[in-house]
């Protein structure tokens, strides 16, 4: 069961706050502020949580995976348009998404080494990664390797990768502000495919969506592309729907 919550709402600090699963609801409409639309308010989809108009449910693509997911979201990104990363969510059984910048030290503990929602308390902790590439500016911990265990001596139901969604600017705050990160063993991806992401301006050729850097990761952590090639074929579709909307509006 994947959840979207904000910062200070991750369920090991307060299990009141847990939203249902929402793709258990179907494409819902509701108004952003909950309830009825209000007059002169765009009707949002209680799924995607983007206007109706502009619903993103149909690229929705369950996915098999084993490594967990959990995805640190910038404020900025969580009302973008053409971000990619709660379709990511939507999409990962085993995962979640959590919104903030600067984490408190219970909910950053509870996102590297906590039961996910819908997981079995009496697990034992995930070895958890921080996907991140290795910068002169953000170089890992010394004692922090850049490459996980070859799967093959590792399960990989018992990974737990954490993604950063944010511009790199802000990525690169978020890890700043938050110590326990930077401590993480780092998976930083290598000969990545040039990114189908056109929607958005990237700095370097390399540069992924949340998406498509999720994706690839997983895919090596678990030895196997073919289960995410849906979702990634799903994401094209997603890129065309947005590029189309800044053709119609002369963007």
């Amino acid at each position: 069961m994947a959840h979207h919550l904000r910062v200070g709402e991750y369920p090991s600090v307060n299990r009141n706050l847990i939203a249902p699963d929402p793709r258990n609801a179907g494409c819902q409409v509701t108004a952003m502020s909950g309830g009825l639309v209000a007059p002169g308010q765009r009707p949002v989809c209680k799924q995607c949580l983007r206007p109706q108009k502009t619903c993103i449910c149909q690229w929705i693509t369950p996915t098999a995976h084993q490594a967990e997911v959990v995805v640190l979201q910038h404020p900025l990104e969580e009302h973008q348009a053409k971000g990619t990363a709660r379709l990511l969510h939507l999409s990962l059984a085993h995962s979640a998404l959590v919104v903030g910048e600067t984490f408190d030290d219970a909910t950053l503990h509870a996102c590297i080494c906590g039961p996910l929602p819908g997981s079995p308390a009496a697990l034992p902790p995930p070895h958890t990664l921080l996907l991140y590439p290795d910068t002169p500016h953000n170089p890992p911990p010394s004692a922090a390797t850049t490459t996980p265990p070859p799967t093959d001596r590792r399960d990989p139901t018992r990974l737990r990768l954490i993604v950063l969604d944010g511009t790199w600017r802000k990525s690169r705050k978020m890890l700043y502000c938050n110590p326990s990160l930077q401590q993480l063993p780092r998976f930083a991806l290598r000969d990545v495919p040039a990114s189908n992401y056109h929607i958005r301006q990237a700095h370097h050729a390399h540069q992924l969506s949340t998406l498509e850097a999720t994706c690839a990761a997983l895919a090596t952590l678990e030895g196997d592309t073919a289960p995410f090639a849906p979702l990634l074929a799903a994401f094209d579709g997603f890129v065309a729907q947005q590029g189309g909307y800044r053709e119609i509006k002369g963007v």
